[in-house]
């Protein structure tokens, strides 16, 4: 576990911040704008969770575990220290994301049309959280081309942003809350 005694170290004050494995660099490095972004997803996950509850606000709590999780993987660059093993995104993590989508999307209405993102309160949030988390994925993959991430991660947030789309029709009454977007439905108007 993490024990924070202190919460401000003024060790960014000069806009460095540290990675997991010591090394300093600057706070709008790539890699800490991917684990950064990801911690927005989470928050905007806990602006969702005020609006669910049952199975529903399980997934969503185990989820924004994970990104803790994730934001443990990205801020620690690749090599592996025999001594000190780092934290990973694991292949089980992207499984039950998958076994979660595929549970939700059984029960969903088919859809006609993109959606817009709203709804109720927990659908809306959640389509939210899912715009940043597929942000998070895009830094990710920019990140990876230059210092190679964890495979598995990037799979995950890939993974996520579809859960997080899913569980928000689920909690739009299954699809038949969605609201559809009508192609060219405005342009006259």
């Amino acid at each position: 576990m993490v024990r924070l005694t202190k919460i401000y170290t003024r060790g960014g004050d000069r806009g460095e911040t540290s990675l997991g494995d010591g090394r300093r660099v600057a706070k709008h490095d790539l890699r800490v704008a991917a684990y950064g972004t990801v911690d927005e997803a989470n928050a905007a996950i806990g602006l969702a969770r005020l609006y669910s509850e049952g199975d529903a606000d399980a997934m969503l709590a185990r989820i924004q575990n994970d990104l803790f999780d994730l934001g443990a993987d990205l801020c620690t660059p690749q090599e592996e220290d025999a001594k000190r093993p780092r934290l990973r995104i694991t292949q089980a993590q992207v499984d039950r994301l998958e076994r979660e989508i595929d549970a939700l999307n059984a029960e969903l209405v088919p859809l006609d049309s993109f959606i817009l993102p709203g709804g109720n309160p927990a659908a809306a949030h959640l389509h939210l959280a899912r715009a940043v988390a597929r942000r998070a994925e895009r830094l990710m993959t920019e990140l990876d081309t230059t210092e190679p991430l964890n495979p598995i991660a990037i799979k995950y947030v890939n993974r996520l942003s579809d859960h997080l789309f899913v569980l928000g029709r689920h909690l739009n009454d299954k699809g038949a809350s969605d609201v559809l977007w009508r192609p060219g439905a405005t342009r006259d108007a």
